[in-house]
């Protein structure tokens, strides 16, 4: 398993403080990069619920962010990030049609979300390898 995703892991578990999805993607990257934890809290607290309007999803969101702060953030690296997040979820990236299809299977929130911050984790975390930003 991933280091980055057992934190991630770690932090989706906690209850208070609450790490939304896009915190949980950012922070296990942030730590190792010596990026302090409340600026991470702060910069991604509205990438929760979906930028907070159900827009794109904030584990999405989280996971392409962690691509720019190793310095993956050209046009390229960001589509091939979102391309390889839609061979998972073709209809939608976005939190509130995400959430919709989830409730419809009848499945809950909170695990079907942690899923969320897990695949873009592990997709960030390749395409860095790819990239050898990280061992």
């Amino acid at each position: 398993m991933s280091k980055y995703i057992d934190r991630a892991k770690e932090l989706r578990a906690i209850v208070t403080p609450h790490y939304n999805c896009g915190q949980a993607a950012i922070l296990p990257f942030a730590e190792e990069m010596g990026i302090p934890a409340e600026l991470v809290m702060r910069f991604a607290a509205n990438y929760g619920g979906g930028m907070k309007t159900g827009a794109l999803c904030g584990a999405v969101a989280g996971g392409v962010t962690v691509l720019a702060l190793h310095g993956l953030d050209t046009p390229e690296y960001t589509a091939e990030y979102y391309a390889r997040v839609r061979e998972k979820h073709p209809e939608s990236i976005d939190c509130k049609p995400l959430l919709t299809r989830n409730a419809e299977a009848g499945n809950e929130k909170k695990p079907f979300c942690d899923g969320l911050v897990y695949e873009c984790i592990a997709i960030a975390e390749d395409m860095l390898r790819q990239a050898g930003k990280i061992g």
